[in-house]
């Protein structure tokens, strides 16, 4: 304590320490069960995060592998269709 701080201040947090502890630790519990309830949220939003992730991940390489095999698919069918050389103009 500095000379600044009133000294009945000082004596009124000794007479009725335990009635202060109390409260000083029931704002403590009260804390952490507010921070542990935003954790397990938090938690929680992350693996639903991590679940579609991996469904988004699923997808794209879904959509590669067909997208891979309609280009296959396309270059196999340019050999046997007839080129705009091999048409015959509008007039015969």
């Amino acid at each position: 304590m500095n000379s600044d701080t009133p000294q009945h201040e000082s004596i009124t947090e000794m007479e009725n320490p335990s009635a202060d502890t109390a409260q000083r630790l029931e704002a403590l519990e009260s804390r952490v069960a507010y921070q542990e309830h935003w954790l397990d949220t938090l938690d929680e939003a992350i693996a639903q995060q991590e679940r579609r992730l991996m469904q988004l991940e699923r997808l794209g390489k879904a959509m590669q592998a067909r997208l891979q095999g309609l280009r296959s698919g396309s270059d196999d069918l340019q050999g046997q269709m007839p080129g705009p050389e091999d048409e015959l103009p509008p007039h015969y």
